[in-house]
């Protein structure tokens, strides 16, 4: 917040739940694509999805981000330990990383491996992110 990264916002459970949804949209055509052996495809898709669902709980608790690096902060400062562990919040920085190489790097190509791990990931984030969302309870420590 002292770098302007992250902004307060109005809390919003409605966008919260269509950030989810196109999550849960850029889930399906990481798979698609991981299926289609399109692995660079899958790789961006897959993080869109893990993006769109961590974006969800700023979302709802009232911030909005300016740096995808800035989502892996607040999670981990506001739902680590006890909703998320610490493994999520290291392999979202990560496949961010990995995201960036598969876009920007003109020598880098995912491969089948990068892809796979990165959908398995989406999968597991997704899931404890919409736990997280049936919590009425907003954390703001």
């Amino acid at each position: 917040m002292r770098k302007g990264l992250l902004k307060k916002a109005f809390p919003s459970d409605s966008k919260a739940m269509k950030s989810m949804e196109k999550a849960e949209r850029f889930l399906r055509t990481a798979q698609m694509n991981m299926n289609a052996r399109a692995y660079d495809g899958s790789v961006i898709m897959a993080y869109l999805a893990v993006f769109n669902a961590a974006r969800s709980v700023l979302i709802r608790d009232g911030f909005r981000e300016r740096s995808h690096a800035c989502i892996s902060r607040y999670l981990e400062k506001h739902y680590v330990p006890g909703k998320l562990k610490r493994e999520h919040i290291m392999l979202l920085d990560r496949y961010r990383n990995l995201r960036h190489s598969d876009q920007y790097d003109v020598s880098f190509y995912a491969d089948e491996r990068d892809a796979s791990s990165m959908i398995g990931f989406a999968v597991e984030l997704i899931s404890e992110i919409k736990r997280i969302l049936a919590d009425r309870r907003i954390i703001t420590r």
